[in-house]
């Protein structure tokens, strides 16, 4: 694929993503699912975008159903009553960016081969626009907000917990809130004006960007903090005592109540997943939820989950669901405080870093790494994504990013000293590998 990474298609707006560019990609789109709900996040350039690919998809004879703002899980739940489901939205990127993200009606991403088929469509400049007679219809539909609530709420029940939440004034302030109300807790909001500047913090929901809502848990004697990103498929928590619990603390404890048999993570999940979960068997994949989804629908998986603080529960949907996993967040942190629960997941040290790396050099820069790492004599390496390699007291993963032109490094040793010294060894490897 050229055009898609692991989360649809993203990039500068003006840059890749230009109005003519996403009519084009509803023009494909709309030449192969004749019945596609479109929704869009808080960027001050969605509503233009989704204009746009509105008018790419009833050109095709599409007929458009509009959900307008919603969070990304909101419109894959919303997917279920069409042939397919489109969000304007680039996630957690800058508020300079956007995209698109494409939905069948299982709240799965498109997978490779639909994708490649759109592509092979966009990329292949031939026309898809039909007679007038035959352009498809437009309408509005206001439920779609009520139904992921219904939904969650069936799944969830009563809740008595006070939680304070951060939605990064995006996309999810128009349902994490109610929601959590709905369900009877008493909730404090941060951010949950949307606004596509993202004026209150960064999209995305890092401990940097979460300090403001962890002194805001502590100081309001909260059970649990939760930040959403941009479009409300991430989310991750603060616990009580205000310490900020990402994705790669949160994958072993949800893995350990969600898993049954099975559960999904991808290669860059913490080692600690697989020391926590016993009997349980931990299944790996690439990096980006439509692999995680995929995965979990190919071997018929309980969970899956991402460091990226992306939730996957297949018993609600197979898109990754940050407005049912803040639920279930606060679920948990009622029954037992949540910092006792992260205390009993085995330790270990995690390194992370993003280098830049022109998107063109990828393959040389990969085929270096897998060569330099293999001097070292690792105990085990995969190509699955990126190179990994496995030491006797850590690992290291260097891969390409699917969405942005960096390389990204994660260690993760037993002890602070074992993860930086493969940190060290990781960035002296990629440097080289990048001359």
């Amino acid at each position: 694929m050229k055009l898609f990474g692991s989360s649809g298609i993203r990039g500068h707006f003006n840059g890749l993503i230009t109005p003519e560019f996403i009519c084009r990609v509803g023009q494909s789109v709309g030449s192969q699912y004749k019945e596609v709900v479109v929704g869009w996040d808080a960027r001050t350039t969605s509503p233009l975008l989704s204009k746009a690919v509105i008018a790419g998809l009833l050109s095709s004879g599409a007929n458009v159903h509009s959900a307008g703002m919603v969070s990304t899980p909101t419109l894959a739940n919303a997917a279920r009553e069409f042939s397919a489901g489109i969000m304007i939205t680039a996630s957690h990127n800058p508020p300079t960016d956007n995209g698109i993200k494409l939905w069948n009606p299982d709240g799965s991403s498109f997978g490779t081969a639909q994708m490649e088929a759109v592509e092979e469509i966009l990329l292949g400049g031939k026309s898809t626009a039909v007679p007038w007679g035959a352009v498809g219809s437009l309408a509005e539909i206001d439920w779609a907000i009520d139904r992921h609530i219904q939904r969650i709420s069936k799944e969830i029940g009563r809740l008595d917990a006070k939680a304070v939440v951060d939605c990064g004034n995006g996309a999810a302030s128009t349902i994490t809130p109610y929601l959590l109300r709905k369900l009877g807790c008493e909730i404090v909001t941060l951010n949950c004006q949307p606004d596509g500047s993202f004026p209150g913090r960064g999209s995305e929901p890092t401990e940097e960007n979460t300090k403001l809502l962890a002194r805001c848990v502590v100081d309001s004697g909260a059970d649990i903090g939760l930040a959403h990103d941009g479009d409300g498929d991430r989310v991750v928590a603060v616990d009580e005592n205000g310490n900020f619990a990402g994705g790669d603390a949160l994958i072993p404890l949800l893995c350990k109540l969600e898993g049954r048999k099975k559960v999904v993570v991808p290669v860059n999940a913490s080692m600690a997943v697989d020391k926590f979960l016993g009997k349980v068997k931990v299944v790996r994949c690439r990096v980006g939820d439509v692999y995680v989804s995929e995965k979990i629908k190919e071997i018929g998986a309980d969970f899956g989950g991402e460091p990226s603080g992306t939730w996957v529960f297949p018993k609600i949907s197979y898109c990754p669901d940050g407005i049912y996993a803040a639920a279930r967040l606060v679920q948990i942190a009622a029954q037992r405080p949540l910092s006792e629960q992260l205390a009993e997941i085995p330790k270990t040290s995690i390194l992370k870093k993003r280098i830049d790396m022109p998107l063109e050099r990828r393959p040389e820069v990969m085929a270096s790494v897998a060569r330099l790492m293999t001097k070292h004599k690792p105990a085990e390496t995969s190509d699955m994504d990126g190179f990994r390699a496995v030491f006797k007291d850590g690992w290291i993963l260097l891969r390409p990013s699917g969405t942005e032109p960096k390389l990204k490094l994660v260690v993760e040793g037993e002890t602070d000293i074992a993860a930086r010294k493969l940190y060290d060894m990781a960035i002296e490897i990629a440097k080289e590998a990048l001359k």
